[in-house]
């Protein structure tokens, strides 16, 4: 094709506009991406908004990238060839020389590159990509469930196996929306006693059905914390919701030495005191993405239990009305455009 379709956005506040652009051709080091699926994240607002410096219009958004490896750039390494089924998350690269990157901690790297803000994402039928951001997707998953798990995905999954949480300990994820019904499924495959919490007692049977063991209702007369402690304390509470009320309310419920980490993003502040931190040593932790090593762990686990995202697969043609229901907090609970 010498030509390709892009969903872009010409200036804030402008709806997205399907337009052709010059297929480009990747330089040394990238792989040019032939885009199958591509999950629309909340995070993707941030870039849509211009909340963040560097953002250049008109700009297509997108870092939940699944699709098939249609060129390689010169020089490109890691045993990539053309028809390799690949995905591309939050982790778009990292510039390999700032002080994470010569530790090993890329994901923290300075200068991340993320699809959407450093290079154009995936709202499109292709995206150009440094090949240290790729990640293999298994035979198994399909690449409509793998695209989400690039943000989505690797965030709760690599949030709870990096925790102080081991199998049998009580695991409590505060949000079964777009991430963290995600997190109860992994929660639950990976052994832990694992607590749902969410408003409303009707969503009980729904976390159940996700694999919880039980279910909290931030809305009761028991508070939050108070039910935590009845099931014995919290080894890890993975919150999940972007409000940090709901977090704060989460933290007298963890068992000394307990772990909360924060994975929703809320810029108002969480209203916390060292004290309740210092004489039962608690600790609160932010938790990143992951790396694109981290991302094919998340799918490689993902494809073992059976475990998908659940998902609102729409075209690419359409995806301003779905990033308006992403945004409206309708969607159930992935939003996914296709392109082919």
């Amino acid at each position: 094709m010498s030509t390709y379709r892009v969903a872009q956005v010409a200036a804030v506040g402008t709806p997205f506009e399907v337009v052709e652009r010059e297929v480009p051709q990747p330089g040394p080091g990238h792989v040019r991406i032939a885009v199958d699926a591509c999950g629309i994240c909340h995070s993707d607002a941030v870039f849509v908004n211009a909340m963040v410096p560097g953002v250049r219009f008109p700009l297509v958004p997108g870092h939940e990238i699944a699709g098939r490896i249609e060129e390689l750039g010169e020089g490109t390494y890691g045993g990539w060839q053309v028809g390799d089924r690949v995905a591309v998350g939050w982790f778009g690269g990292s510039c390999g020389h700032c002080t994470p990157c010569r530790q090993g901690d890329f994901v923290v790297c300075e200068s991340l590159k993320v699809p959407g803000w450093a290079y154009d994402g995936g709202y499109a039928e292709a995206v150009i990509a440094p090949a240290d951001a790729l990640a293999r997707i298994p035979d198994a998953l399909a690449p409509t469930d793998a695209a989400p798990l690039g943000c989505a995905g690797v965030t709760t999954y690599n949030g709870l196996r990096r925790s102080s949480a081991r199998p049998g300990d009580l695991v409590a994820v505060l949000g079964i929306g777009g991430l963290g019904h995600l997190g109860v499924k992994y929660a639950a495959a990976m052994g832990f006693e694992t607590v749902a919490i969410a408003r409303g007692s009707h969503k009980a049977d729904f976390a159940k059905q996700l694999g919880a063991h039980h279910y909290i209702d931030s809305t009761a007369d028991t508070t939050v914390a108070d039910a935590l402690q009845s099931l014995g304390g919290a080894r890890v509470v993975l919150a999940t919701a972007a409000n940090s009320d709901a977090t704060t309310a989460t933290l007298e419920g963890l068992r000394p030495r307990g772990e909360l980490v924060v994975i929703g993003a809320d810029a108002e502040p969480l209203g916390i005191s060292p004290n309740q931190l210092l004489m039962s040593g608690r600790i609160i932790r932010g938790h990143p993405s992951g790396t694109a090593q981290d991302v094919q762990d998340t799918m490689a686990f993902s494809a073992l239990h059976g475990i998908r995202p659940m998902t609102e697969i729409v075209p690419l043609d359409q995806a301003d009305e779905a990033y308006q229901k992403m945004m409206s907090g309708a969607a159930r609970f992935r939003m996914v455009l296709t392109s082919h």
